[in-house]
């Protein structure tokens, strides 16, 4: 269903799903979309409410798959420090508001590094499954007035005095690295997902970050590209993941 939640001083639409059954102590998983690849920033996560639903009726998991600032409806403008809040604030709204039995993150590209990022710094996180993450983001770090313009023609930038600061704006792009918060998210679990031939992520991103987790579960989906919110041996990966997750979970709260 559609839903809402704050976020800073911003309001974030997203779509809440829920398991059939009526009863309580349902795992909470927040699905994260990735920075969309053309100018229709607004439809990047227009799949996922999908996806949450498939989640939440076969595997009895409450989903919350949030839009990111900038990404319509939700309000604000991008920055990549403002992602990340986002999912830090989605994993309190269900801890919070919805009572989740346990937190997980499952993001996809720029949403699977955020992922990682937010879940090192949030003990509230259970584990982390990043699909098709970049390790870092050097490359937009590299030219941010560039990585500025392409946000604004994708329409995630909206307001022309945004930034307030240009400077602040840029230096998150360097600052905020998935390979460097895997370390600090171990030994919470983490599952890395990639396709072989991604032209878009490079494959060593997928092994530098589960290296410098020490215990990720890194999986290729041989042939695949970086689009693997289409492909249904990646969704099933996912989805094989979440489900050990939540026996798993089952059994050490078991006397």
């Amino acid at each position: 269903m559609d839903h809402r939640l704050p976020s800073d001083e911003l309001t974030l639409a997203a779509h809440l799903a829920r398991p059939a059954d009526s009863g309580g102590g349902f795992p909470g998983l927040v699905l994260c979309h990735g920075f969309p690849a053309g100018a229709r920033g607004a439809k990047a996560s227009q799949t996922y409410p999908q996806l949450a639903d498939r989640i939440a009726v076969e595997l009895g998991w409450i989903v919350l798959a949030i839009n990111f600032r900038g990404c319509e409806p939700s309000e604000g403008n991008f920055s990549l420090a403002g992602w990340e809040r986002d999912v830090h604030h989605a994993v309190g709204h269900l801890h919070d508001e919805h009572a989740a039995n346990g937190v997980w993150v499952a993001g996809f590209g720029t949403g699977g590094a955020l992922g990682i990022c937010a879940g090192s710094k949030d003990p509230r996180v259970r584990g982390v499954a990043a699909v098709g993450a970049p390790a870092d983001f050097d490359d937009w770090a590299q030219h941010p007035r560039r990585a500025l313009d392409h946000s604004r023609d994708v329409g995630l930038v909206h307001d022309p005095a945004f930034p307030p600061s240009f400077d602040r704006w840029s230096k998150e792009l360097k600052a905020i690295r998935a390979v460097a918060c895997a370390s600090q998210l171990a030994p919470r679990p983490l599952l890395v997902l990639h396709g072989s031939e991604d032209a878009t992520v490079p494959a060593l991103d997928a092994r530098v970050v589960a290296d410098a987790h020490g215990a990720a579960e890194l999986r290729f989906i041989q042939g695949a590209g970086h689009q693997l919110r289409h492909d249904p041996r990646a969704v099933a990966v996912l989805l094989g993941w979440l489900d050990r997750q939540k026996h798993e979970q089952q059994a050490i709260a078991q006397p």
